[in-house]
């Protein structure tokens, strides 16, 4: 029976599948919702995602993965074991081989436990693969030249900076700061000048919608509505914010990006640092899209910084790519 090779980019917020000959085929929220009284799997992914916040006590959203690492192993086993067979990886075929992305500074402990639970999803083999470098091929950078290339990848959990050349990562610095924590930063905010409690989802919202770290003069600053709970009163309230107070929520983790793309900088050799003026920093992940970031970390860093196209799915792009060639991948993986 045939055996398929699938591509998966694990995320904190996401998980991405390419199954190879068929492109990217699943992308769903990395959510499981569990009845904890029976221990009884209700929904997982985007129709889990829907019920965070809004469910009665004995029904838990889960979010397996914290930081970019497992946090819960049972849970991510039965999400990766509904996303596979939902993209037919134990339908069609006999067990697939799968390579998975992962963070750069991940434990060997945090390593095996990934390796694991997608063993026991039903893999054949299983492959890890630095993120930065999934995310650079995905971006169309030609990171197996004697070059150096610059990758920013901004996921839910973690960023990770890396600089690469000749196929491999030369310098590279891996944070949890990321989506999430923009969104905790939003929530405690509004926390402390509102007095006013809001959820995961309304965040993530104004994130979305309003999110900046650019300075916006009067004439072009954006404002929204949002609803919560009076921390005074207890009653539902609306207050009104502005992009410009989601900039100085967001500014500590932000921050703590710029300086983490310094330092990989600041260490790379002179050579390979060169060819990063020329060729700039690509931003991938879902927190390439936040307003002005592009600008501020060219600012910063003195490079020209360019956005990805898609850099939603640069990771998941780049697994499909190393599928391609995972004969080659493999004898390069790191165990």
């Amino acid at each position: 029976m045939l055996s398929k090779d699938i591509g998966i980019d694990l995320g904190t917020a996401n998980v991405l599948i390419h199954v190879k000959g068929k492109g990217v085929v699943l992308d769903e929220p990395a959510v499981v919702a569990i009845e904890s009284d029976a221990k009884r799997v209700l929904a997982v992914g985007e129709e889990a995602r829907r019920m965070v916040g809004r469910t009665p006590g004995n029904i838990v959203p889960i979010r397996p993965l914290k930081d970019g690492v497992i946090a819960d192993f049972e849970i991510t086993e039965t999400m990766l074991k509904h996303f596979i067979s939902r993209v037919g990886g134990r339908k069609w075929y006999s067990h697939p081989r799968i390579l998975i992305c992962a963070p750069t500074n991940i434990t060997s402990v945090e390593q095996k436990a990934i390796r694991e639970a997608a063993e026991r999803s039903g893999a054949k083999e299983v492959f890890l693969e630095e993120e930065p470098k999934a995310a650079a091929i995905g971006a169309g950078m030609d990171i197996f030249q004697p070059s150096g290339n610059m990758v920013v990848d901004i996921g839910g959990g973690t960023t990770d900076v890396a600089v690469l050349s000749m196929g491999d990562v030369v310098t590279a610095s891996s944070i949890k700061v990321a989506g999430d924590k923009f969104d905790d930063a939003i929530m405690r905010y509004i926390k402390q000048k509102y007095k006013l409690l809001i959820g995961e989802r309304t965040s993530e919202d104004i994130k979305v919608n309003i999110g900046t770290v650019r300075p916006s003069g009067s004439g072009n600053e954006r404002e929204m509505d949002i609803r919560g709970r009076d921390m005074v009163s207890g009653l539902p309230y609306t207050v009104t914010i502005t992009s410009n107070e989601v900039r100085e929520a967001l500014w500590d983790p932000i921050s703590s990006i710029v300086a983490a793309a310094k330092s990989v900088l600041e260490r790379t050799p002179p050579e390979l640092s060169a060819d990063i003026i020329d060729r700039g920093v690509i931003l991938t992940g879902g927190g390439a899209l936040m307003d002005g970031l592009d600008e501020l970390l060219a600012e910063e860093l003195k490079v020209p910084v360019l956005i990805a196209e898609d850099p939603m799915h640069c990771v998941v792009k780049g697994t499909g790519m190393m599928l391609d060639n995972l004969d080659k991948v493999i004898k390069k993986r790191f165990v």
